[in-house]
């Protein structure tokens, strides 16, 4: 029992020592090339087994002959199993600057393609992590350009929405200026028209920088489906009558459900909703307001008759500045108002959809239910 201990003794200090220092070699080697480490690995694996075997062979005293088959043996065998290690370690080291080859391609704008070649379980997980990143920042780079071609768009628009009111404003106020106007009043009723609208546009500007940084007040409170949409109804009558149209409310008690929203928001989304249905349906059509509770909580929706949207551009309908064909475009405006409809919405962990039905289109604004 005795020997057997010495001899574990023994075969433990040897490996001991090759170990420890393996772990300094490793420690000094930590910033180098993968290629260094798996070599020290396999080293200190090999040479720990000699060392061990070695120093139980001599604590024996073996004799000579013996001492020295054993060592040719054990030293042979270090050999084959540090070649065999190395070739392996190669062999990852390999497939791992494939990997690290194909990972630039995403970081220069492509798409991460996995290498043919087979891999360890670890190589092939981290693939899959590459993968999914290379997805995930293709999906970033779409958004961007999606958005850069948006603010473009915007700023074309707005430029371009401003300048006719301006160019009105000047020429007007030069007329007045000048004496040459034939009816002042008529002027100045139109002046502050221009004003109003220009005023209008600001507005919405505003109030989308506000939606877009995240900084939007809301003042939740109850308040009766039905009468927010009666309020709205009310405001958007004389457009209605102006344009002939046809204004259907919704059912007193298909909407006696109570909401915790912002009045004065919800107002303006339900308002804008309105304005743009009127806007797209022909003289003697009609729009539709309704109300009904769903599962995710309750949906109002406002039914126009502007003829439908073209599939490829309902994706983009409530993007910023998005406003369609020059059918769909309407006399004034920036096409704020439904980028507004969707961030004051999405603001209240509500969403906001559309979606074409026959002779028009329907737009849909999810609400949770107010709590009992």
């Amino acid at each position: 029992m005795r020997d057997m201990l010495l001899i574990a003794l023994y075969a433990f200090a040897g490996a001991a020592v090759t170990g420890l220092a393996g772990a300094g070699a490793l420690r000094l080697l930590r910033r180098r090339s993968l290629t260094a480490s798996l070599t020290v690995v396999a080293a200190v694996a090999v040479v720990a087994m000699l060392a061990g075997t070695l120093a139980v062979a001599w604590a024996m005293f073996l004799s000579p002959h013996d001492l020295t088959v054993v060592t040719t043996v054990v030293a042979m065998a270090a050999v084959v199993s540090l070649a065999t290690a190395l070739l392996l370690g190669r062999w990852v080291v390999a497939r791992s600057r494939e990997l690290a080859l194909a990972a630039r391609s995403f970081g220069d704008g492509g798409d991460f393609s996995a290498p043919d070649v087979p891999a360890t379980a670890e190589l092939e997980s981290l693939s899959r992590e590459l993968a999914a990143t290379s997805a995930k920042l293709a999906e970033s780079r779409d958004r961007e350009r999606a958005l850069e071609t948006s603010r473009r768009e915007l700023v074309a628009w707005i430029s371009h929405d401003l300048r006719t009111p301006l160019a009105g404003l000047r020429a007007m106020s030069e007329a007045l200026e000048d004496g040459v106007a034939a009816d002042p009043d008529r002027y100045l009723r139109q002046i502050r028209t221009e004003v109003e609208r220009l005023n209008g546009m600001v507005g919405d500007l505003f109030e989308l920088s506000r939606i877009h940084a995240g900084t939007l007040p809301l003042n939740p409170a109850r308040i009766s489906l039905y009468d927010l949409i009666g309020d709205a109804l009310a405001g958007a009558d004389p457009l209605a009558r102006e344009h002939g149209v046809r204004l259907v409310g919704v059912d007193a008690n298909a909407a006696a459900v109570p909401v915790e929203v912002d009045g004065k928001e919800m107002s303006r989304v339900l308002g804008n909703l309105l304005v743009n249905a009127i806007r797209r349906t022909p003289a003697d059509g009609t729009v539709a307001v309704a109300a009904e509770r769903s599962p995710d909580g309750v949906v109002v929706s406002v039914t126009d008759g502007c003829g439908g949207i073209p599939e490829e551009d309902l994706p983009r309908v409530f993007d910023t500045g998005w406003r369609g064909t020059h059918a769909r475009t309407p006399p004034a405006g920036a096409g704020l108002g439904l980028a507004i409809v969707r961030g004051i919405v999405e603001a209240h962990h509500g969403r906001a959809t559309v979606r074409n039905i026959p002779g028009g289109c329907r737009f849909e604004v999810v609400l949770p239910a107010a709590a009992s």
